[in-house]
């Protein structure tokens, strides 16, 4: 993994691919469609829209004006995006040896290099962005990016591994907090809540390339647990982030939550044992409640 930051930014050349193992160079034939096709493919599009749909809702539960709430979500999409692409240019090799069909670096679509530029140039539209917003506001949100490329740097083949997720996710509803008229402070609850939450985002996003990591070296915190371990454990900060939105605004609707995650929780676990996969979408299913809860509940002060 250090020798794939290192092909990133040597990545360049007349070739489509290098050697087996290294990046895919960048080639001056590829079309400006297809550069701009696998721009689109490796900025991880689903997780991309997902947090900035999730950030325009709790902006919206929370009062934000239209305007504000534009701000917020485009500061959000700008970090995304850089962390989406530095993730896969940082990959580039790695994703390479193992054949990672999903990846259009790996597959030739688009250059590392390219890639690379591209999160650079996200990541500097995105200090703007989120400064705009409020200056407070502004250096939690890019606190919450810079763990984030620290995960991709660095931490993700550390025991740490879990720290960046825990900060990006709850630095969320912070940002959306502290950008409203009079700068609010978050409720505790709703910040702890989307840490965890971004605890178990990342045993969820980890848990299928495990074997992949482990044959390249990367040793996580969920690679080091292995993944029937990961299996088990999934669930429960996701179900623990739900006990905590729930009991800070108690009410019939926080304990219906509370029941439904920790049904899909034990039933996952339960039927873990013979069907792998049910964890882990039993733990899409308590995430979507959190989500729920959280955009019910909104960002705003305590």
């Amino acid at each position: 993994m250090e020798r794939a930051e290192a092909q990133v930014g040597a990545a360049a050349g007349a070739g489509a691919r290098g050697p087996v193992g290294e990046a895919p160079r960048d080639a001056p034939g590829r079309s400006a469609r297809g550069v701009v096709a696998g721009l689109l493919r490796a900025c991880h599009p689903g997780p991309t829209v997902a947090v900035t749909l999730l950030v325009t809702g709790l902006a919206v539960a929370a009062g934000q004006d239209a305007a504000g709430g534009a701000l917020a979500a485009t500061a959000v999409l700008a970090g995304q995006l850089s962390v989406g692409w530095s993730n896969d240019a940082v990959d580039a090799a790695r994703d390479t040896a193992t054949r990672r069909a999903d990846k259009p670096v790996a597959d030739g679509t688009v250059g590392a290099r390219t890639v690379g530029a591209a999160a650079c140039a996200a990541l500097i539209l995105c200090v703007p962005l989120s400064l705009a917003y409020g200056l407070l506001a502004g250096a939690v949100h890019l606190a919450g990016v810079g763990a984030a490329w620290v995960y991709n740097l660095r931490l993700k083949r550390t025991v740490l591994s879990w720290l960046p997720y825990a900060i990006g996710f709850a630095s969320l509803p912070a940002f959306v907090t502290l950008g409203l008229p009079g700068t609010p402070v978050p409720a505790w609850w709703v910040v702890t809540a989307s840490a965890l939450v971004g605890v178990g985002a990342h045993l969820a996003n980890v848990l299928p390339d495990i074997d992949d990591d482990l044959a390249m070296d990367v040793r996580g915190w969920p690679q080091r647990l292995g993944p029937a371990a990961v299996r088990l454990l999934l669930p429960a900060p996701l179900v623990a982030a739900t006990v905590l939105l729930a009991a800070g605004r108690p009410g019939p609707v926080g304990i219906a939550a509370v029941a439904g995650a920790l049904v899909a929780a034990t039933g996952g676990s339960v039927l873990g044992r013979r069907w792998p996969k049910v964890p882990f979408r039993a733990a899409i299913l308590v995430a979507g409640i959190d989500v729920a809860l959280l955009l019910w509940q909104g960002a705003g002060p305590s």
